[in-house]
């Protein structure tokens, strides 16, 4: 019986192997054939990664100077706030906290949208970058341009940076009588015009949402956000509330950065004035 039991065992196998000899090989992959099956794989990776992981965006305005610069490129964690305040089990997720910088659709002028139409901002379609101020339930007051939280003096990350308003003394212009065909006098100096020139403009930002002495409650499900250049910056204070749905992610790091003024804005010339000293530096 044992005799008989290893000869069916080597029946088996070499039936096994004649089977795997007659099975039909095809043709070996083409090299095309290789890289467009890498790079498939690729990009359906980087569209998972881009849709729920991380997100890249870039900074167009000083608001949040000296913490992240005109310029810099920032890296975005998507996946670091639990959605609805749940977190999945296993995974690094917790709910958004005061002094996180946070990404997010701008949610548009709630006290007067009229502002957004007349400097073209369309809400929901522009990202935002702010640190969180306030959170669900807190009660938000300025004091001789202080922030207090439920009463509270806040510590703060403020950094006090340049407006982009020009607070120079008045130049005089001599009066002079307007001719009949005028219809208006316009004056300028060289100072001035190189001024408009480089894109600066006067802008009255009237403050209405957040008004000093003025405590106001931060809704169940919003936040109130704000620049770290405070003088410099339009958020919570001037739109309102930021609602959780809108929240993209938690700012994580710079990894490109570049000089928009020695680039002239352009991407070619943002490539090739890169500033090495913000490239991996942590956002926080």
């Amino acid at each position: 019986m044992l005799i008989y039991a290893f000869m069916i065992n080597d029946e088996t196998r070499v039936n096994e192997q004649i089977n795997a000899e007659q099975k039909p090989v095809g043709p070996p992959k083409s090299i095309f054939r290789e890289y467009f099956e890498s790079f498939a794989v690729t990009l359906v990776m980087a569209i998972f990664g881009m849709t729920f992981i991380l997100q890249a965006v870039t900074v167009p305005t000083g608001s949040m100077q000296n913490t992240i610069l005109v310029g810099d490129y920032l890296l975005v964690n998507k996946f670091i706030f639990s959605p609805g305040g749940r977190s999945l089990p296993f995974l690094p997720q917790r709910e958004i906290q005061r002094g996180d910088i946070i990404v997010f659709k701008y949610p548009g002028n709630k006290t007067d949208p009229r502002k957004d139409s007349s400097r073209g901002l369309v809400p929901y379609q522009i990202n935002y970058v702010k640190r969180v101020i306030g959170l669900p339930g807190e009660t938000v007051e300025f004091r001789n341009n202080q922030v207090f939280i439920n009463g509270q003096l806040l510590p703060e990350h403020r950094v006090i940076g340049d407006s982009d308003d020009d607070q120079s003394a008045l130049e005089t212009s001599e009066i002079r009588e307007r001719q009949p065909d005028e219809k208006y006098s316009v004056y300028y100096s060289e100072d001035t015009m190189k001024f408009a020139q480089a894109g600066r403009g006067f802008s009255n930002r009237g403050y209405e949402f957040a008004v000093p002495g003025k405590a106001s409650v931060v809704p169940d499900g919003h936040f109130f956000v704000m620049g770290d250049s405070r003088d410099n910056s339009e958020d919570s204070r001037y739109w309102g509330f930021v609602p959780r749905e809108l929240v993209i992610g938690r700012a994580m790091f710079v990894y490109w950065s570049c000089d928009r003024g020695a680039s002239n804005g352009d991407f070619f010339g943002c490539v090739t004035h890169p500033r090495f000293d913000r490239i991996g530096k942590f956002v926080k």
